[in-house]
């Protein structure tokens, strides 16, 4: 058996920064099938940190305990110093609202424009928004990436790309602190792709916002990652550096990178 790089995932940032996110020994089974076990790293206040595996290692899951969507056998999620298994539905929710998903498939609404896919989750926030505002905070995004002439298109007028790029507007209408990315790039041809991970930086920059990018994509993890963590049979190899992984002699890491 190889030796971890990282004990558990835990290649750290600085010990100053601050935790937005704190998952320690988090384990999820579906029956006999293990998914995740004693899963623990932490996300860092204007931290880019992706999480690469393999199609069956167990991401998707994480993302769905995450957001509370999945209630794990057992481990903790501490979320902004509240500890998601503790809360009521109301407060689950407040701390939902904090956080952004892009779905991989950008899942929008194809019987709404795209000034309307906007508006939906800004309809849906505790506080009331005058018109206005929504109006200033949905050009604001759709302009920050690359897409204000689209205000008023339907999805099925945009491309792959244009979709992936409303759909990242539409996560950051809402102002969210922490951005889920679900393999954002999947599907895009590299020029995209690239254009879709440089996003990622901009946006990390210009909203402040902590990221947990979920990818496979290697040309994505090394524009974007501050940290990564390899997720293998339901729990983290290792951890590190783009430079510092893709150096690595362990033969599980290295085939990501060939």
């Amino acid at each position: 058996m190889q030796s971890r790089e990282k004990n558990n995932g835990q290649a750290m940032a600085d010990a100053g920064d601050e935790k937005v996110m704190d998952v320690s020994n988090l384990g999820v089974a579906f029956g006999d099938q293990v998914v995740l076990k004693d899963v623990s790293f932490q996300l860092n206040k204007k931290e880019n940190l992706v999480v690469l595996g393999k199609s069956g290692s167990g991401k998707s899951v994480l993302i769905k305990c995450i957001v509370g969507l999945i209630r794990p056998d057992h481990g903790s999620i501490n979320i902004f110093g509240n500890e998601v298994q503790g809360l009521n539905l109301k407060e689950l929710n407040a701390i939902r609202r904090r956080i952004g998903f892009l779905f991989q498939s950008a899942a929008l609404y194809d019987s709404m424009s795209v000034r309307e896919n906007l508006t939906f989750p800004l309809l849906r926030m505790k506080e009331k928004i005058k018109t206005k505002e929504m109006n200033a905070r949905i050009e604001e995004v759709l302009e920050n990436v690359g897409l204000a002439d689209a205000i008023d298109k339907m999805p099925s007028q945009l491309s792959g790309g244009m979709r992936k790029r409303i759909g990242l507007a539409r996560t950051l209408v809402p102002g969210p602190d922490i951005i889920l990315y679900d393999e954002p790039t999947t599907g895009l041809d590299p020029v995209t792709s690239g254009e879709i991970s440089g996003l990622i930086n901009e946006i990390r920059e210009k909203y402040h916002t902590s990221s947990l990018i979920i990818t496979h994509d290697m040309a994505c993890a090394r524009m974007t990652s501050d940290r990564m963590l390899l997720l293998q049979d339901g729990e983290f190899h290792t951890g590190g550096t783009y430079d510092e992984l893709s150096a690595s002699t362990d033969e599980d890491v290295h085939a990501f990178f060939v």
